[in-house]
């Protein structure tokens, strides 16, 4: 972990309040785990008090890049959204604990299931994945078509499902629709997104052994204000931040 100044290389629109934000630095080569976050300073001065916790993407060591996702939802991001290419960007990370590929070997797969900005970070788990050999079967959920990014590129990697609450595109309903519709097998499954998604998620699935990734609004980032807690199984309170924001399906109480 460590505060460095990077490089804006693109900043650009991908979907209805979502952006794609690429930057360079050599903090990139602290990177190794898909599901881990970075900190963003917002602005020059002091108008926006807390950094703006924003998953992973990508990571790409030989250029020197990452790459985060983020909507547009608040005056922060609407100033992050006005970065230039050339811009420099305060940024700590890389935080908190991310996704274990360990936990599957080559030949066995893994369903990567993401909803709305929860689906970013399993870009790059998916990517790690493939490249040890392990197949990985993606369900996206959005809420219409216009909210809809990074079909193409997860569809390059294994079978891709697309679900819109609306039916604007893809399947009309949920990710665990899909899941159930065309009886997608698996061996483990790994998800990020809304809280109401991955309680149906793991409602549903009793059976796998399931990773999550919680969205919690956080204030250091680095465990110490405690301001982003969840409850654990065992009655322990854990810090999304620091602990996570990976955890066990069975070790969280959604």
């Amino acid at each position: 972990m460590q505060v460095q100044l990077v490089k804006v290389v693109e900043n650009k629109k991908i979907a209805d309040k979502i952006y794609k934000l690429t930057l360079e630095g050599s903090i990139v080569n602290e990177m190794d785990t898909a599901g881990q976050f970075v900190n963003i300073k917002v602005g020059k001065g002091r108008e926006f008090l807390l950094r703006r916790p924003i998953s992973i993407c990508e990571i790409n060591k030989e250029e020197q890049t990452f790459v985060i996702v983020y909507r547009v939802n608040g005056e922060g991001t609407k100033c992050i959204s006005k970065l230039n290419v050339g811009d420099m960007v305060d940024v700590l990370g890389p935080l908190g604990k991310g996704y274990d590929i360990t936990t599957l070997i080559k030949g066995e797969t893994a369903l990567l299931v993401g909803g709305g900005i929860g689906v970013p970070p399993l870009y790059e788990l998916a990517k790690k994945f493939n490249e040890k050999g392990v197949n990985t079967i993606h369900v996206l959920g959005f809420n219409n078509k216009k909210d809809v990014f990074y079909k193409d590129k997860f569809e390059k990697l294994g079978t891709t499902y697309v679900a819109t609450a609306d039916g604007t595109y893809g399947e009309k309903g949920f990710v665990t629709d899909i899941i159930k519709k065309y009886n997608i097998q698996y061996d483990k499954y790994y998800s990020c997104g809304p809280l109401a998604m991955l309680k149906a998620l793991k409602n549903m699935d009793s059976e796998h052994i399931g990773y999550i990734s919680l969205e919690e609004r956080m204030a250091c980032g680095v465990g110490a204000c405690y301001a982003c807690v969840c409850n654990k199984i065992d009655g322990m309170v854990s810090r999304v931040c620091y602990d996570g924001p990976v955890y066990k399906a069975d070790e969280i109480a959604v």
